[in-house]
């Protein structure tokens, strides 16, 4: 367990030196809610929706949740590269322990930026339904937090270099977000894209948030909660699998 808490440590003490990266990685979310929440607000509203900030509001949350705890994940690679790696495979703890660790660290850091970008959203002119509510979104928030930094160790673990870096941006952590309806209500979607969305983990996290913040439901808390629970067991078995092969 203490070497579980030390990579959590670590990975909240190297979040926490970056002042600069904390207030950068504030400035897509604020892009979207600006962009989006208010340039496209007439729009929605014209169509019968209701205020497009309180809808888009969660899913830029989740954004921020699901890049966080990925980059998270990947800064394996950087850890490989000077050499901290080397020292913490070489330590007598397991290695399922290192991936706990390092996964739930960057799963704390992604809960934080979380919930920076809620304050944002609330100055913004966000509103929850209720502030009771709070407590059951930042538990949606750990849930996306947990498996995508859990799948962002496993990619880290398989790559060599930055090089891959672009390419799994562009074609995985991406799709999972524009597919995810973050900017989009799920409903009357054509049957192939609502297959898509269906597969995507980042939609029950989305919905849950949604559920939680706003009121508004597409899966159902129960299935979001069952979905996010598997699908990061999963990501955190096949994250541990492949950090045990990792050859420096």
């Amino acid at each position: 367990m203490s070497a579980i808490y030390i990579l959590w440590l670590r990975e909240l003490r190297r979040y926490t030196r970056s002042r600069a990266q904390i207030v950068a990685s504030l400035g897509q979310p604020l892009l979207y809610l600006i962009a989006l929440g208010f340039g496209l607000g007439p729009v929605f509203q014209s169509a019968g929706r209701g205020s497009y900030l309180q809808f888009v509001a969660p899913g830029v949350i989740a954004m921020t949740v699901l890049f966080t705890s990925v980059f998270s994940g990947i800064a394996l690679l950087w850890d490989r590269q000077f050499g901290f790696l080397k020292e913490t495979l070489v330590a007598p703890v397991s290695r399922m322990q290192i991936v706990i660790g390092r996964t739930l660290g960057g799963a704390t850091v992604a809960m934080i930026q979380g919930l920076l970008v809620v304050i944002v959203c609330l100055i913004a002119g966000f509103r929850p339904v209720n502030a009771a509510v709070i407590p059951v979104a930042i538990g949606f928030m750990a849930l996306i937090a947990i498996l995508f930094a859990a799948l962002g160790t496993a990619i880290g673990s398989v790559l060599q270099d930055m090089q891959g870096f672009q390419l799994i941006m562009n074609f995985l952590v991406m799709p999972i977000f524009f597919l995810s309806g973050a900017l989009f209500p799920l409903d009357n979607l054509p049957k192939v894209l609502s297959a898509v969305t269906a597969v995507d983990p980042l939609s029950y996290g989305v919905d849950g948030l949604r559920t939680a913040l706003i009121g508004m439901s597409h899966f159902g808390v129960a299935l979001d909660v069952v979905i996010l629970c598997c699908i990061a067991t999963v990501f955190l078995g096949i994250g541990s699998y492949l950090f045990s092969k990792i050859q420096l």
